[in-house]
C-alpha cells in the first residue's frame, strides 16, 4: 500500500519530467552534501538536481510517458531535470564530474529520446543555444548584406556608365562627333 508520502513524491516527480525538457541521471555515490550543495549551484536555475528513490522514479517515469530512463535506474540515482537549455545543464554536470569523478552520468532523456552518457557529453560541447541563435542571426544578416550588393552592382555599374558617357559629352566628346557633326559630315 503506497504512503501519501510517496504518492506526493511520485505526483512531483512525474510534474518535473512533464515540465522539463531533459533529464539526466546520474550516480553519486561518494559525494559529500557539501559537494552536492555546490552541484545544484553550478547547475544554475534552469534545473534541478534531485536524489531520488528509482521505484518511485520509474513510477514517476511512466506516468509522464517517459519510458527510456529504466535502464538508468540502479543504485544510488540522482536526477537534473532541466526546464531551460540543456546544453548549458550537460556543461554543468561534466565540468563537476571533471573536478569531481564520483559523480557519474549513466544517460538521460532529451524531449523524449534517449540519450546515452556519451550523446551527453556530445551534448555538453555544443555552443549555448544563444550562441548559436546569434551565429545564425549573423550568417543571415551576412547573405542579406551579399545579396544587396549583389542586386546593386547592375545599377552601380550604369549609372558609373552614364555618368562617364555624360561627362564624356560635355566636355565636347573629346573625339567623338557631336550629333549635329555627324549629320553634316554624312551629306
Amino acid at each position: 500500500m503506497a504512503t501519501p508520502d510517496k504518492v506526493a513524491a511520485v505526483e512531483e516527480m512525474t510534474d518535473k519530467f512533464r515540465n522539463s525538457n531533459a533529464a539526466v541521471v546520474t550516480a553519486y555515490t561518494g559525494l559529500s552534501v557539501a559537494q552536492l550543495k555546490e552541484l545544484r549551484r553550478s547547475l544554475g536555475e534552469n534545473a534541478q538536481y534531485r536524489v531520488v528513490k528509482n521505484t518511485l522514479t520509474k513510477i514517476a517515469a511512466q506516468e509522464a510517458g517517459v519510458t527510456t530512463l529504466d535502464e538508468f535506474l540502479q543504485g544510488s540515482t540522482a536526477v537534473a531535470f532541466v526546464t531551460g537549455d540543456p546544453v548549458e545543464a550537460a556543461k554543468g554536470l561534466r565540468d563537476f564530474a571533471k573536478e569531481n569523478p564520483a559523480l557519474v552520468i549513466k544517460g538521460g532523456v532529451l524531449e523524449g529520446k534517449a540519450l546515452s552518457a556519451d550523446e551527453i557529453k556530445k551534448l555538453a560541447d555544443l555552443e549555448s543555444r544563444e550562441v548559436l541563435l546569434a551565429k545564425l542571426a549573423g550568417g543571415m544578416k551576412a547573405s542579406m548584406v551579399k545579396a544587396a550588393a549583389t542586386f546593386q552592382a547592375p545599377l552601380t555599374k550604369f549609372a558609373r556608365t552614364a555618368d562617364a558617357l555624360r561627362s564624356k559629352v560635355e566636355q565636347g566628346g573629346a573625339g567623338t562627333p557631336a550629333p549635329a557633326e555627324a549629320e553634316s559630315a554624312a551629306e
